[in-house]
């Protein structure tokens, strides 16, 4: 049997659907921590002027487009949604609407 390593936390969550995980992710993360949901409407890859650029309509209104500054990790989610739902999330502390450019928390929605 494999040991638990020390300071390492296991989660598990006791009903089911998505809307408990949502929870529980969110209270794992903090208080301060909103879950804020769009549909990835435009994907592109440019030699110049920043390389990759996403563009996402939101689903609490306005849409925002991102050129350049984007990981590789977090392209590969935005390609993911892209190619099946085309619906993302994200999971964020900051106010006002500094929040549709915060991609810490970022994950494809089936």
């Amino acid at each position: 049997m494999a040991k638990q390593k020390s300071g390492q936390v296991k989660h598990q969550i006791q009903e089911a659907g998505g809307e408990s995980l949502e929870a529980a992710q969110a209270k794992n993360a903090g208080a301060k921590f909103e879950w804020h949901f769009g549909r990835v409407t435009r994907l592109g890859h440019y030699e110049i002027g920043g390389g990759r650029a996403v563009t996402i309509v939101w689903e609490e209104g306005g849409a925002t487009s991102e050129q350049g500054n984007i990981s590789d990790e977090q392209w590969e989610i935005f390609k993911l949604a892209f190619t099946t739902t085309g619906r993302v999330a994200i999971l964020s502390d900051q106010g006002s609407d500094e929040w549709i450019y915060d991609y810490r928390i970022l994950e494809a929605v089936r």
